[in-house]
């Protein structure tokens, strides 16, 4: 685990690595949580997110291992709202995906980022027209988008619960999980 601060805000950092066919075998729910992305109303709507024009189970099954980054946002703020809370993460999603990407070069792998709104566009997605994407060298799907269990994969490979927020309070800490297939 690193810590470091970010901001005001202090920022833990933690890594996992596991074989592909364990955290397929162990750690994926391919059913239970498309089943969840159907459900937002980012569902077909960013590129981002399912469905995907390619086989998940055949992309991921190409690479041998898979490296989990786990980042742990402590908001320090009392005023901070459950609203304000994606404007805190913004900087830290930004900065871990140039760090996956960059990583996904090194090892000539497949990155995964961050579920949620696009980190790279302020207008609608283009998938809304049939249009590309507008930043197809740095969207990625997250791991949730490809069917794994964030809560499972935090508790049991990273050693941090997951903690949620509600319409009115927010967790003591967010937690943001991404990964490299490699």
């Amino acid at each position: 685990m690193v810590v470091r601060k970010y901001g005001e805000e202090v920022v833990k950092s933690y890594l996992a690595e596991i074989e592909v066919e364990e955290y397929l075998l162990h750690y994926r729910d391919a059913e239970r949580f498309i089943k969840l992305c159907k459900e937002c109303r980012n569902y077909g709507r960013r590129y981002g997110c399912p469905p995907f024009d390619y086989d998940v189970l055949q992309l991921v099954s190409r690479y041998d291992r898979v490296k989990i980054f786990g980042t742990q946002l402590f908001i320090k703020d009392a005023q901070v709202g459950v609203s304000e809370l994606n404007r805190f993460m913004q900087p830290v999603v930004l900065q871990q995906n140039e760090m996956l990407l960059e990583l996904e070069k090194q090892h000539n792998g497949f990155a995964c980022g961050f579920v949620g709104e696009c980190p790279y566009c302020t207008e609608p997605c283009a998938r809304l027209e049939g249009k590309p994407c507008s930043h197809s060298d740095k969207v990625r799907p997250s791991l949730e988008a490809l069917g794994f269990d964030m809560v499972k994969t935090s508790k049991e490979l990273l050693g941090v619960e997951i903690k949620w927020a509600t319409a009115v309070h927010k967790p003591d800490y967010l937690m943001l999980i991404c990964g490299l297939f490699y």
